[in-house]
């Protein structure tokens, strides 16, 4: 274990325990994603009792992220030119997905400072330009033209506050995009189903190798 009182180089820590390699649903983008998803999600618990690292969500790409990726670079027209959101962005995905569509700036949220230093590791590697935002952004408003969410509906607290703000978002004229496999707390009545996929995820994490998963356009 890692001594309490020693700072955590995030991006050392994040190249270590991952290994780049594309995406499965969309090989145009490659991750560092972690090898063994049992063994990172252990080291982080481990670690996680002396020093308070999170659960590498960062580590991985998610059914919903990999969806809204697919859509985004087979519908590059969606984004061009824009200014897009990827919020709870993880990897950040979806924001380079964004970025290789041609979005005009591209930001990539998240609360986890190690999803922050993974963002821009991830852009560099595939050579575009992305802010990283360490920040919860609930609530307000940038003028984003485009906001992307992935997996955000599976827990039911996050979920009620996160698509409360996103359909304010949506009312006032923004697009907002949500990838999701249908995970227990989407809102699928506030919903429009654009694409559908079947796409390749990790066993260890999800209940099957395949999950379909849709992209959903939310109303205001």
């Amino acid at each position: 274990m890692s001594d309490a009182s020693a700072p955590l180089d995030r991006e050392t820590f994040i190249l270590t325990h991952t290994r780049l390699m594309p995406v499965p649903y969309a090989p145009e983008i490659a991750l560092h994603v972690a090898e063994e998803a049992t063994e990172l999600w252990q080291k982080t618990e481990d670690e996680l009792a002396v020093i308070g690292l999170p659960p590498p969500f960062w580590a991985f790409a998610w059914a919903g992220g990999q969806a809204l990726a697919r859509y985004l670079l087979d519908h590059p027209q969606v984004v061009a030119g824009r200014h897009v959101l990827d919020f709870a962005s993880g990897s950040g995905l979806v924001a380079i997905a964004a970025a290789k569509s041609g979005a005009g700036r591209v930001e990539a949220c998240d609360i986890d400072a190690f999803a922050g230093a993974a963002i821009g590791i991830n852009a560099q590697a595939n050579g575009v330009a992305i802010l990283p935002r360490v920040d919860d952004l609930v609530g307000r408003d940038e003028g984003w033209d485009i906001i992307c969410a992935g997996d955000v509906c599976y827990e039911r607290e996050m979920a009620e506050r996160v698509i409360g703000w996103l359909a304010a978002l949506s009312a006032r004229g923004a697009t907002v995009l949500i990838g999701d496999p249908g995970r227990s707390y989407l809102p699928r009545e506030r919903l429009e189903a654009v694409a559908t996929y079947e796409v390749p995820v990790t066993r260890a994490l999800e209940d099957a190798e395949i999950k379909r998963s849709s992209v959903w356009r939310l109303a205001g």
